[in-house]
Formats: C-alpha cells, sequence, structure tokens
C-alpha cells in the first residue's frame, strides 16, 4: 500500500461520511448522487444489484424502494448480508444465476437495475477500460430478458475507446440514455456512470435479434479493434452460488 493511497484515503469526505453514517463502501453516496438527479429507484421497486460487493449500494436501494420494495444483490463474491435484502453469490451471466434470481422474484419483473461493478484492475489503463467495457455491456444483456418496459438500468463505465459501442446498445433499448459523473467519484477517477431510462417495449429495428454484446463487438471492428473470445473467460471466474435471504 503506498504512502499517497494512505494518505488520499485518509482525507476522502466521502470514505468518512460512508463510514459514519453506517454505510459499506463510499460509492454509496455515487448512487445516491444519481438517485437525486435521476430517481431510477421509486417506492415500492423491485431492484437488482450486479456487482453488489460489498453492499454500498445495495443498501441504498433498500432505503430507496422501503417496506413494499425488494432488493436482490449478486457478486461471485462473497457479500455479507443487508439487512431488507437478498443476496446471491454468483455470476451473472450463468443461466442457474438468472433462474435464482426469477425464483426470488416470483413471477414479478425488475423495475431498475443497478450495476457499480469492476473487473479486477490490472493498473494498465487501455486492458482495464477495455475489459470494464465489455462487463458493462454483458451486464446489460443480463439484465435486459428481467427488467419490465419502462424500467431503469444504471452501470458504470470508464471513458475511453469503444464507450460509444455501449451507449448505442444502450439506445436501442431506452428511450432516455445519458452519462452522469456524480461529485463523489474520485476527481482523478476517469469512470462515469451509463443512466437508461424508459426500457422500450421491443429494442429498435436497427438491434433487432442482436445483443448489445454483438453491437459493441461491431462497433469495435469497424475501429479495427479486435475482440479475442477467449478475453470473456478472463473477465469473469464461473463460480455456484449461495444466497442470504431477508430473515438472515
Amino acid at each position: 500500500m503506498s504512502k499517497r493511497w494512505y494518505q488520499e484515503n485518509r482525507r476522502d469526505p466521502w470514505r468518512r461520511q460512508a463510514k459514519s453514517k453506517g454505510y459499506r463502501a463510499r460509492s454509496a453516496y455515487k448512487l445516491k448522487q444519481i438517485q437525486e438527479k435521476f430517481e431510477v429507484i421509486r417506492k415500492g421497486d423491485y431492484v437488482l444489484d450486479i456487482g453488489c460487493h460489498p453492499g454500498g449500494w445495495t443498501q441504498v436501494a433498500v432505503e430507496e424502494v422501503g417496506d413494499d420494495g425488494y432488493v436482490i444483490g449478486v457478486d461471485l463474491l462473497s457479500t455479507s448480508p443487508v439487512e431488507g435484502s437478498t443476496i446471491i453469490i454468483g455470476d451473472i451471466t450463468n443461466p442457474k444465476t438468472i433462474e435464482q434470481i426469477d425464483k426470488e422474484l416470483e413471477g414479478h419483473y425488475l423495475n431498475c437495475v443497478i450495476s457499480d461493478i469492476s473487473p479486477r484492475l490490472t493498473g494498465r489503463y487501455d486492458t482495464d477500460q477495455a475489459i470494464s467495457l465489455e462487463l458493462s455491456t454483458m451486464v446489460l444483456d443480463a439484465a435486459m430478458p428481467i427488467l419490465t418496459p419502462g424500467g431503469s438500468f444504471v452501470t458504470k463505465i470508464f471513458q475511453g475507446v469503444g464507450i460509444e459501442g455501449l451507449i448505442d446498445a444502450a439506445k436501442m433499448r431506452f428511450s432516455s440514455v445519458q452519462r452522469y459523473a456524480p461529485t463523489a467519484s474520485r476527481s482523478s477517477s476517469s469512470e462515469t456512470y451509463l443512466v437508461c431510462r424508459n426500457k422500450l417495449p421491443k429494442v429498435r429495428k436497427e438491434a433487432k435479434g442482436r445483443t448489445a454484446y454483438e453491437q459493441l463487438k461491431d462497433h469495435l471492428k469497424d475501429l479495427d479493434i479486435v475482440i479475442e473470445e477467449e478475453d470473456e473467460e478472463q473477465i469473469i471466474s464461473k463460480i455456484g452460488f449461495r444466497k442470504y435471504t431477508k430473515s438472515e
């Protein structure tokens, strides 16, 4: 751990505020600011938090949906239970994990899918940005079948090559797509959030029969960037799932 990293975190007001308010991560305030501006979560909503570890966004989602809402968090990493939610440990691209989410929803559709997901960083920006872009696009594809028309989707993305491919894919699926950088993000960070509202009943004809990930690959191909298929295995390690229910 570098001395500079320690000093910056020690001075970080969002980290101190999160700790004082009982949030598990400073990132909770990023979702709070997104919610304040866009109101992507409403009282009584059913919400899925993809890449929920350590649980800060799940905590905020639970507060926003109230007693009549329901929040499910999913992550590859073991995540301590969050009161008022169900946590599933699993891979969102694995059909078994989707089956478990469907079981928890008991016939309901999701009103909102949120994701602060991030790959294990290598320290090489171009590599990290590319992997994060692919991961966020696959999260969008995973969310679409279980997100109700009119629903919202929020995911983290890093500025860089190919980002417009994901944005264009989102515009084929939502009537409103905007980029937003919360003030709670570190000033040195290139992260921003894609805020998508009002899922369309059907994808626009330009994207009919195609996944967002396929659209992204075509976009990157137009930029003379080639995605090797084996990269997907490097993005996510497949594991099984366990779950913690509200009562635990």
